[in-house]
């Protein structure tokens, strides 16, 4: 279960976590003790970038080599999106903007400037905001950091993956150690204490001794925030085929399970806490933007295959919606100059979703949810009321891998690495509880429209 919650967590250019919808008729607004979340004018913002100059053998995300230089079009088809995003969501104030891919920093520092400049016009960025660039640790894109700052990126997220050349080398990456440690270098030169790194475990031939001498060497120079993630075996990558062939094999769970124990181990000891399942910081520089995902507030999702979550005010609408843009940048290149977006899907959300998504997304998070925000969702059903009563629930509870108490709801250090085996026992209790006060509900005969703090919240249509 620990391969599937360490996935990488890169903003919303594919779905973060799972993406829970529920099919349960009419679970939405007219059921008493649910509500849309109130109504905000701020939303954060990412930004994908689709192209890299090669793929890497692990690699599934939605990415593509170019065939020709297309910066001008990208650039103008980024900004018309984010324009017309910004007037349908009616947000006036952008929270945090990730710039993520693919490799964005293969696009010109020019191009992020602009992008910034068209949420400025548009909505309001204050100069306190979070803007993240992904970096990949080559000498090109060393060399444009300094660039990049100027066009207003105040965060450098670096893909260093590994300090063995010979593994980097399997992972099909393009840089090698010294150029991942001058890269962070560089940034941390730019911009101290706003560095991120990431780096990933369970690599072929990999063992916990050596994956252990890495990480303190890569502790000894990284800035305040690291991300750990775990190698995942995709279906259509090269790596995948090289170990179904018996070409290379990988460490096994139960291996993988002790590396990411060890490592959250080494990360405390050296000051750095863990706030969520992958992530740690020290001197609070957590990630401000994913912290907006796993708070399950606004984003918008600006790009090829971006993922957005907002409330189309713009079409009179007051309930959040799960936006995709269409994968193929070509093809979405067209849609953005034909009707100025690429939007491909349009799911509305019922509160059943949206809860789903507080829940799973929450629980990643050391504190979890409380009892606070989960309020913010559901106003008269709080977690005591769903949770409590289950023996399922209790048992995790003895067993000491979930705690509910007055803080809310969280998992313990060692439930931490075992949440997506959890997860389908409280999410088959939240939906229960749900679809028995519709049946209650229905049972008693139909109800005009709920209101929750003056604000009509009406149907997924």
């Amino acid at each position: 279960m620990l391969r599937t919650l360490l996935t990488a967590v890169r903003g919303p250019a594919v779905c973060v976590g799972r993406c829970f919808s529920s099919e349960v008729s009419g679970a939405d607004s007219t059921l008493p003790g649910f509500s849309s979340p109130p109504f905000s004018t701020e939303a954060s913002l990412y930004v994908h970038w689709p192209y890299c100059l090669k793929r890497c053998s692990y690699c599934n995300f939605n990415k593509y080599i170019p065939r020709s230089d297309n910066q001008d079009v990208m650039l103008e088809c980024l900004q018309q999106e984010t324009e017309t995003l910004l007037k349908l969501s009616q947000v006036s104030r952008i929270t945090s903007v990730f710039f993520g891919g693919g490799t964005p920093s293969l696009a010109r520092p020019s191009t992020i400037a602009a992008v910034l400049e068209t949420v400025a016009r548009h909505a309001g960025l204050s100069e306190e905001a979070e803007v993240t660039l992904e970096v990949n640790p080559t000498p090109v894109g060393s060399s444009k950091l300094e660039d990049f700052l100027h066009a207003g990126v105040n965060r450098f997220s670096i893909g260093v993956q590994s300090l063995r050349d010979d593994d980097l080398k399997v992972l099909g990456r393009d840089h090698n150690s010294q150029h991942a440690l001058q890269t962070v270098a560089e940034a941390r030169r730019l911009c101290p204490g706003r560095v991120s790194v990431d780096v990933m475990f369970g690599r072929p031939g990999q063992s916990v001794a050596s994956w252990e001498l890495e990480l303190d060497e890569l502790l000894s120079v990284c800035d305040d925030h690291v991300s750990l993630y775990q190698l995942t075996l995709e279906r259509g990558t090269q790596l995948f085929r090289q170990v179904q062939k018996g070409q290379l094999s990988v460490p096994s769970d139960d291996i993988t399970t002790v590396m990411y124990d060890s490592a959250r181990r080494i990360l405390q000891k050296r000051g750095y806490l863990q706030y969520e399942v992958s992530n740690f910081a020290r001197n609070d520089a957590i990630s401000q933007h994913n912290m907006s995902y796993w708070k399950a507030s606004q984003y918008l999702g600006v790009g090829p295959g971006a993922h957005g979550r907002f409330v189309p005010c713009g079409e009179g609408d007051v309930c959040r919606e799960a936006r995709t843009q269409t994968l193929e940048p070509d093809v979405w290149l067209r849609e953005v100059q034909q009707r100025s977006h690429g939007t491909r899907r349009r799911i509305p959300l019922t509160h059943l979703g949206l809860l789903e998504e507080v829940l799973v997304m929450g629980l990643r998070l050391i504190d979890g949810v409380t009892h606070q925000h989960w309020q913010l969702f559901s106003p008269r059903a709080d977690l005591y009321q769903i949770l409590s009563s289950s023996s399922e629930v209790q048992d995790l509870q003895q067993t000491g891998l979930l705690i509910l108490d007055d803080r809310g709801l969280r998992c313990s250090w060692q439930g931490l690495a075992l949440l997506d085996s959890m997860l389908p026992t409280l999410l088959l209790l939240l939906d229960n509880y749900i679809t028995q006060g519709l049946q209650e509900q229905q049972a008693r005969g139909p109800i005009g429209d709920q209101r929750h703090g003056g604000q009509r919240v009406s149907k997924p249509g």
